[in-house]
């Protein structure tokens, strides 16, 4: 198929890419916002690591050392906070690098992923929530906890306008969060 071409039933955009973990660390943080669950765990890190700044803070105010569990949780909550999507994206990315190059075509009737040994279609209803970054489109599931995500990484496509084409199919049939 061409890039960008209009088929029988309506438009068509083609990606073609082999997969990075700048992908997965991308569609991981963009599930971040689109998550209810994810942005609870993300918030509630958060106080985490607040109450432990504060208790180390009283601490020192008083002239004490902090508990080195206090320390030690700290840099555990910093290290969840920041590096798990950049973890996990690159796990993903090491199991799919296994599949070869990706081709998703994406028309009105829905998308379609190949690689080298498979081959998913996906209608949109399955996935009915997109998000856009600079990196990327992010298609997401629609349980609160988005589970499954479909990664349309804009390196992926041939032609820069192509990106306008697919965030038009995209806005035709999801929603954007």
């Amino acid at each position: 198929m061409d890039m960008g071409r209009d088929d029988v039933t309506g438009r068509v955009v083609e990606l073609e890419y082999r997969p990075v973990a700048k992908d997965f660390v991308s569609a991981l943080r963009a599930r971040r916002r689109v998550s209810r669950a994810m942005r609870r765990q993300v918030w509630l890190l958060g106080l985490a690591a607040c109450c432990c700044v504060f208790v180390v803070a009283s601490d020192l105010a008083d002239g004490e050392m902090p508990p080195f569990p206090m320390l030690i949780g700290m840099c555990v909550f910093a290290f969840l906070l920041v590096l798990q999507p950049w973890l996990v994206g690159h796990q993903f990315q090491r199991l799919a690098e296994r599949r070869g190059v990706i081709r998703v075509t994406v028309t009105d009737a829905g998308v379609t992923v190949a690689t080298d040994d498979s081959s998913t279609s996906l209608q949109w209803s399955v996935q009915p929530r997109y998000r856009e970054t600079a990196e990327g489109f992010y298609m997401f599931s629609p349980e609160k906890n988005a589970a499954n995500f479909t990664v349309l990484p804009k390196r992926g496509l041939r032609d820069p306008a192509d990106a306008d084409r697919l965030r038009a199919i995209l806005d035709a049939h999801l929603s954007r969060v």
